[in-house]
């Protein structure tokens, strides 16, 4: 099925920089979408091969990029009064990719996703637009003040459902202010998206820029590798600064995709963390707009269970948590916070409220960790 949330505010438009929550209107649903060649759907098609999870090369990923990306800047208005300024690739740039490849196989994914509809389920999970959610999400771990928290020792981020990843990109972008001399813990984050033609063409993407604009007055690469047409320049001359950066800062990025399972948990922790991390380790679960149907917080809720459990076992002296942002409710779908929140508790977690928007498209963020 195919539907658009009909939110004017879920979507966060590339040339809209105010952030608005205008009243809920009924959902818009069209007709069925056409299954994907592969057969695989995303929840919540009943009765359907869920797409398998995957993981994928970072070196590779990097080699498919495209020349050059161009982008545009969120601002995103703190409680302090401060900004943040986070960067993504356009949809038009991604758009003259795909022509611009002319791949037979990976478009009818990938166009799904740059049309009209929000989601076309068993195609496209909503990964390429970005969602007020993700915004209150990131307002939240401002507020918590989680840069600190990042270099304190060892720490893993694992953002469920990413898409654009603008909570990831924050905290990225912190690490990499903070982590300029002296010795560093690592960090591990670790994004997942259904689609991994989201990974590719616009995560990847804005994972770099967040690099770029970060780093841009201290590295002479990057100096001329800004265009005035708001573009990045992607050399081998700058693409092998941002991995040098990387591992200078240790810092290390995982990309999954695929369905929530308990396949994905096992893969999760079979190709994202290196068992140099220790016990002590910090991990910090992410997930915005993750829940907006029975089925899908059905997924998910097991997922994140899965995944504080295995921390626990694992890490018995670190501290796993998960913060989760979501609409209250999403009309006309079936999918509430409030029930993610019985959910949660009903699993043996306790979930606090960290933030509230009650005007508008109400939303909220809680916290969850075991008990």
């Amino acid at each position: 099925m195919a539907f658009s949330f009909s939110f004017a505010g879920d979507d966060i438009e590339d040339d809209d920089q105010s952030l608005t929550s205008p009243p809920p209107q009924s959902q818009t649903l069209s007709k069925p979408a056409a299954a994907s060649s592969s057969g695989a759907g995303a929840f919540p098609v009943q009765g359907k091969p869920l797409l398998p999870p995957a993981s994928h090369d970072f070196t590779q990923m990097i080699s498919r990029l495209p020349s050059k990306i161009a982008f545009s800047l969120l601002n995103v208005d703190l409680q302090d009064g401060s900004t943040i300024q986070i960067p993504r690739r356009e949809l038009w740039d991604v758009r003259v990719q795909l022509m611009a490849e002319d791949d037979a196989d990976g478009p009818s994914e990938s166009e799904a996703g740059l049309g009209e509809h929000d989601v076309k389920t068993g195609i496209y999970e909503g990964g390429f637009k970005s969602w007020e959610s993700s915004v209150d999400l990131v307002k939240v771990l401002a507020l918590e003040n989680s840069a600190d928290a990042l270099n304190r020792g060892p720490c893993v981020v694992i953002e469920l459902g990413c898409g654009t990843a603008l909570p990831s990109l924050v905290l990225f972008q912190w690490a990499l202010a903070e982590r300029k001399s002296g010795p560093k813990n690592p960090l591990v984050l670790a994004v997942s998206d259904y689609n991994p033609s989201v990974l590719y063409l616009v995560t990847l993407p804005n994972i770099i820029l967040a690099w770029a604009l970060q780093l841009r007055g201290q590295l002479p690469v990057l100096g001329e590798a800004f265009t005035a047409d708001g573009e990045l320049e992607l050399t081998p001359e700058v693409l092998q600064a941002f991995q040098d950066s990387l591992t200078s800062r240790q810092i290390s990025f995982s990309f999954l995709s695929g369905a929530w399972s308990p396949e994905f948990v096992d893969l999760l922790y079979s190709s994202a963390f290196a068992p140099s991390l220790g016990a002590n380790a910090k991990t910090l679960v992410l997930g915005s707009e993750t829940i907006y149907s029975p089925f899908a917080l059905e997924c998910f809720s097991s997922t994140l269970l899965s995944i504080l459990q295995r921390e626990h076992q694992e890490r018995p002296s670190g501290n796993a948590r998960a913060i989760i942002a979501a609409k209250r409710l999403y009309f006309g779908v079936g999918g509430s916070l409030d029930d993610f929140v019985d959910k949660m508790r009903g699993l043996g977690t306790t979930v606090d409220t960290l933030f509230e928007e009650p005007t508008g498209v109400a939303r909220g963020v809680v916290g969850c960790q075991l008990c």
